[in-house]
């Protein structure tokens, strides 16, 4: 087992994780850029911030399942390559209505929408992806790989777009997340991903429903969900007005908040780090509760902030929100992808997109309900209550008695 660990990933693996880590430090870089223009370039508010957090979300709710199937039925390039090329386009759409003075709120609002779909292929595929490339026993390893990746994106991207908004402007750093997405394209064009045999009989309703059934009727995955899904709406009611929240309750300024979204990406890079070490002193199934757990602890922290508005809470808040999940990301993805057969990976990880990222238009537009009738603090106090719910989720279901990641085959490139 020890030389295993060792032993490189796949090229095709590698490839793959370079691609993800791109288009991460892409929709980083997009992720506080894009409210910063709404905000300095429009005017905009919390309420108008928010729309656009639902606006970059709603897709994952509609179209996650169908990019499943897809994938099932073929393979992940196709829809991965289709994917880092809308997102390149909607973005340097932005720029050039930046350019030319013509940007509105709503043509903000269409793009991101149109952009989003884009993230909905790449999130799904992505995870579905991974299980053809490599064995059942470096699944840990590959996942702590892309997390290492992710978590680096984090931290750059926001740090580097605050950066780049407060020396010049927003169009300048959403140029460089249209670079990186052409550049994630490229790494895709001539990746090989073996393709799922699937019954051209098979109706592609009956797919959807069979993979539906078996994820929720699942006792570790049906808890993985549930738990994907009340985290991302906590998560979101913060998201959505946390940058107008900072310039004014908290009084920083563009850069300090890039650099305490980035902390964000610094939690997630010690996470992943640690995730080797823990893997092999702790339970597996322990590892599943520390990612609700930080949650909990971080959202006491941002609330925190309502009586004490010190930047310095808001940044450690950002810290354990990356810190606790992704330990739950990885060890959660690992565990779904063992215990999923492979003809239905497609299926089940889009599912699980829609829990993690379908949830967030939930969030976001409980943050347009919340911030336009009683103030962006109560969205704020509302995210602690969310967070407690998603603990007690995990802790009451069969994921903390998990001893140890299951092994089951599944057919891998070489």
């Amino acid at each position: 087992m020890r030389s295993s660990r060792r032993a490189p990933l796949p090229r095709t693996f590698t490839r793959i994780a370079w691609s993800s880590v791109t288009t991460q430090m892409a929709e980083q870089i997009a992720l506080v850029a894009v409210p910063l223009a709404a905000v300095l370039l429009l005017g905009a508010g919390a309420t108008e911030t928010a729309l656009l957090q639902v606006a970059q979300t709603l897709p994952f709710l509609v179209l996650a399942l169908p990019f499943g199937l897809i994938i099932d039925r073929t393979s992940p390039r196709r829809v991965l390559l289709a994917s880092e090329l809308l997102r390149m386009i909607t973005l340097g759409s932005i720029v050039v209505l930046i350019a030319f003075d013509a940007l509105s709120l709503g043509a903000l609002l269409a793009l991101g929408l149109i952009g989003a779909i884009g993230t909905v292929g790449v999130s799904v595929a992505v995870p579905s992806a991974v299980p053809r490339l490599v064995t059942s026993e470096r699944l840990m390893d590959a996942n702590r790989w892309l997390e290492l990746g992710r978590s680096a994106a984090f931290i750059s991207g926001p740090i580097l777009a605050g950066a780049i908004v407060s020396a010049t402007n927003a169009s300048t750093a959403l140029v460089l997340a249209t670079i990186a997405c052409a550049a994630a394209a490229a790494l895709l064009i001539r990746l090989d991903i073996p393709r799922t045999t699937t019954s051209p009989h098979t109706s592609p309703w009956s797919d959807a429903a069979h993979g539906i059934r078996y994820a929720l009727g699942h006792q570790l995955l049906r808890p993985m969900i549930l738990t994907s899904t009340v985290f991302n709406i906590g998560w979101f009611l913060i998201q959505s007005v946390f940058v107008v929240y900072a310039l004014e309750h908290l009084t920083m300024t563009p850069t300090t908040v890039g650099i305490t979204l980035g902390a964000y990406g610094a939690g997630m890079v010690i996470g992943a780090a640690l995730s080797g070490p823990l893997s092999r002193r702790l339970r597996f199934g322990l590892l599943t509760v520390l990612g609700p757990a930080g949650g909990f602890i971080a959202a006491a922290l941002m609330v925190a902030t309502l009586w004490i508005p010190a930047p310095a809470f808001a940044l450690a808040s950002f810290f354990l929100f990356g810190l606790g999940p992704v330990l739950w990301t990885i060890s959660t993805t690992s565990l779904r992808q063992a215990v999923t057969p492979a003809a239905m990976i497609g299926r089940v990880s889009s599912l699980v997109v829609v829990s993690t990222y379908g949830a967030r238009p939930i969030g976001a537009g409980l943050g347009v309900v919340i911030a336009a009738t009683v103030g962006m603090a109560w969205c704020i106090a509302a995210a602690v209550v969310v967070f407690a719910l998603q603990l007690l989720v995990v802790l009451t279901s069969a994921l903390p008695s998990v001893r140890e990641l299951p092994s089951l085959a599944q057919p891998a490139a070489r």
